[in-house]
């Protein structure tokens, strides 16, 4: 099903997209670019697909209380949101940064249903917060989730060493912007993490991998969201 509301645009090396709000088939909403013929979440379920690869594969593996999250695409927003829920289910204390260059407008937060598709009293207003607060300040979301909200492209924004323990990677599609999947940006990413950190992405590619491992990361495929059959686990092994 795809809604008839028209997003505002988003640009992309300097290219105008166009974007719409799709909804896909777990029920939840997502956002589809008409340029690009590509989604920012998967079309076969956007929470699923968040569920499995960040909160199941990612957030569930750590084993400390206390922890620090980088999310490199904040989009939607939806995986903040749900690791936000998920500390306070959890009693977990979360510190979380989130970096989006191109940020999603104040009226396409409006549409996108998130807070109806969880079975949570809290949903509404942490969904509504996570999109309100001011970008470049960290702030108390909930009683075990601090945010803040980087406006920064990949390539420039500036990381502290060894201070993420793990890194939610959702970028845009290899075949739309593989730049974003280079050894470049793997290497931001390794030096980010603590040295048992671990990064996870849906992605699966022959490319993404070899990047992984030229700059130092043990990978894993595992087995992926609904629609995907692989996803990847990427490992720091200390030098």
């Amino acid at each position: 099903m795809w809604w008839t509301y028209r997003a505002h645009q988003k640009i992309v090396n300097t290219v105008i997209l166009n974007r719409k709000i799709i909804i896909t088939s777990d029920g939840s909403s997502s956002i589809f670019v008409e340029e690009l013929q590509e989604t920012y979440h998967s079309v076969f379920g956007a929470i699923q697909e968040a569920n499995h690869v960040y909160l199941k594969e990612g957030f569930s593996q750590m084993s400390k209380s206390e922890f620090t999250i980088l999310e490199m695409g904040f989009g939607t927003g939806l995986n903040a949101f749900l690791t936000a829920l998920e500390t306070q289910k959890q009693h977990k204390a979360v510190r979380y940064h989130a970096v989006e260059g191109f940020p999603i407008t104040q009226d396409e937060v409006a549409v996108l249903n998130y807070p109806q598709q969880v079975d949570d009293m809290q949903a509404v207003a942490c969904f509504k917060q996570l999109h309100q607060n001011d970008w470049e300040v960290e702030l108390q979301i909930n009683d075990g989730f601090r945010l803040k909200k980087i406006k920064a492209l990949f390539e420039d924004v500036q990381l502290e060493s060894g201070f993420y323990d793990l890194i939610y990677f959702d970028a845009f599609g290899y075949p739309y912007q593989p730049e974003l999947w280079s050894e470049q940006i793997f290497k931001k990413m390794y030096d980010a993490l603590t040295p048992q950190g671990i990064l996870v992405t849906y992605a699966c590619r022959g490319p993404i991998k070899v990047a992984m491992r030229n700059v130092g990361f043990r990978v894993e495929r595992l087995a992926g969201p609904p629609g995907k059959r692989q996803m990847l686990r990427a490992h720091k092994k200390p030098k």
